[in-house]
């Protein structure tokens, strides 16, 4: 489990090493920094009940935030968000956005509840 953990958290911090030309990078920046950390932190057996359930809940906000444009999306036919690195339109980045939100909400619901089985 201790090498998923580290792969989960290279993974988290490459993602915020890629943030660099986003029209928001020290936000997303530091969600993933945040994802990563709470992911390596997991790799020694440190489990952290309230940082993550925070995290957790400002994911969550932030994703309904973003859901009008999701589900706009959706109705649109979901047309490719991956043909182009650039976002042209509002559509392709909201969207990109919130399944970004999607992986970190679910990394770290996933901490939070192996950090329960843990007994932390």
């Amino acid at each position: 489990m201790k090498a998923l953990h580290i792969v989960i958290a290279i993974v988290f911090l490459l993602f915020a090493g890629v943030q660099y030309n986003d029209p928001d990078p020290l936000t997303w920046g530091t969600m993933y920094v945040f994802v990563g950390v709470i992911a390596g932190l997991a790799a020694f057996g440190k489990y952290y009940k309230w940082p993550t359930l925070i995290g957790l809940a400002v994911v969550v906000i932030w994703m309904l935030s973003l859901l009008p444009s999701f589900i706009s999306w959706i109705q649109m036919g979901m047309p490719s968000i991956v043909e182009h690195m650039k976002a042209e339109s509002p559509h392709i980045e909201y969207t990109r956005e919130f399944l970004g939100l999607v992986l970190a909400g679910g990394t770290l619901a996933f901490y939070y509840f192996q950090g329960k089985r843990q007994g932390a």
